[in-house]
């Protein structure tokens, strides 16, 4: 059997889910509030998923290269490198780079960690095959410093895999060898939005009516509360629930609980999307939730703080960890490194690009910093040569006060 044949995420018949291996790892965890939180019932959360989404979104859509730095400060990218290749455009056989990277970015967001099996070929990484990290645990050695990776097929069968042959991206860690678990660390958070959420679905379920008395004068017996009770479920329940109630036998109902305004519901939503957007360190904008006072300045104020502080940080560490542990010595001894190009967030904004390229060649008097060249291959565009790969000479600088008179 081939290793491909013996991957937890095979596709042939007898393949576990996702879903099914992170419930058969870690099962059902109940919060406070009652409500199971697991996978499955974290991703029914909207805000959970809104918020993995975008993480996921902002590593996968922002191209990711390899860069080599020459002695003289000169960089270029690493065309020729094998990994180039496989970052860049193709992981494995099945999967884009930004298939890999979103996916990628899902398992950091909810799980705190991702893993993939380095297919090494002539000493080079050609692919990157993604274990799913419900199936793989990872162990420290006695000597505090050797780790090891037990990763589950799909037939139960279990392999141990040396660190030099699995890439281990690590969200936030305690003790420096794995990370925590992110749905763990914001049970409570989201065990909350999930009750509001099923409470919320009750009271329309029973047509916005809280449990209650429903009393008559005198006694029942047990086929007239079968009648009774069918009468009211099929007049003033689901789509007849508002209708004018008709009763007789002096018939009164009497409200036991509060009502969905009295319990706030809309109140206790909004403010777990909150608490569930600073669990995961995303801003609420990001997941389309905002108050009265945003506006449009704000706004874009937020979204560069998100690229800041939330995505700048997955970036920087999935950056690092690609020069630790996909990189050779011999690779960062002659200069490669990886990079994330943030300038692809500006692809849709005709406008940013522009300002941010006039400043870069030297408009306003400062002096320029791109050369029209780097900034054509920016907007994929061949180069012109010449003065075009110069760095242009400032041209409205402010001219200097003229010279006082020498005295006579």
């Amino acid at each position: 059997m081939s290793l491909r044949d013996w991957l937890p995420w095979s596709r042939k018949s007898g393949a576990t889910t996702t879903l099914d291996l992170f419930r058969e790892i870690y099962g059902s965890k109940q919060s406070k509030t009652g409500a199971a939180v697991n996978l499955k019932t974290a991703l029914q959360c909207a805000t959970v998923m809104a918020c993995a989404r975008v993480i996921a979104n902002g590593i996968a859509q922002v191209p990711l290269k390899l860069y080599q730095e020459s002695e003289d400060g000169r960089k270029t990218t690493a065309r020729t490198h094998p990994l180039y290749h496989v970052l860049h455009r193709k992981p494995n056989p099945w999967q884009t780079s930004f298939e890999f990277r979103e996916m990628v970015g899902l398992h950091l967001a909810l799980a705190g960690r991702a893993y993939a099996y380095k297919v090494i070929v002539g000493g080079q990484i050609r692919e990157l095959i993604p274990f799913e990290p419900g199936k793989v645990q990872a162990k420290l050695a006695t000597d505090g410093i050797t780790i090891t990776y037990e990763v589950t097929g799909r037939d139960g069968t279990v392999m141990t895999f040396g660190s030099d042959l699995i890439w281990h991206l690590k969200g936030p860690s305690w003790n420096g060898w794995e990370a925590m678990d992110a749905l763990e660390l914001a049970r409570e958070a989201i065990g909350l939005a999930i009750a509001t959420e099923e409470s919320q679905a009750t009271l329309h379920r029973n047509g916005v009516r809280v449990p209650g008395v429903y009393s008559v004068e005198g006694t029942l017996n047990e086929a007239q509360h079968k009648q009774l009770r069918k009468f009211l479920a099929e007049n003033y329940a689901g789509e007849n629930s508002g209708l004018p109630m008709i009763v007789d036998r002096n018939a009164k109902w009497l409200q036991m609980a509060m009502t969905g305004v009295d319990a706030q519901h809309l109140e206790t939503r909004k403010h777990q999307v909150v608490e569930v957007c600073r669990a995961m360190g995303v801003m609420p904008i990001m997941v389309f939730e905002s108050d009265k006072a945003t506006t449009y300045a704000s706004a874009e104020a937020m979204f560069d703080a998100h690229v800041k502080h939330t995505l700048g940080v997955w970036w920087e560490r999935i950056e690092q960890s690609i020069d630790c542990n996909l990189l050779s010595e011999r690779d960062l001894d002659n200069g490669i490194y990886s990079k994330f190009v943030g300038n692809g967030l500006l692809r849709g904004s005709v406008k940013d690009r522009a300002d941010y390229y006039s400043k870069a060649l030297g408009a306003g008097g400062s002096p320029a910093w791109m050369t029209q060249d780097e900034v054509r291959s920016l907007e994929e565009l061949n180069p012109l040569g010449g003065d075009a790969a110069r760095l242009p000479a400032i041209t409205n600088a402010p001219k200097p006060p003229p010279a006082e008179p020498m005295p006579a």
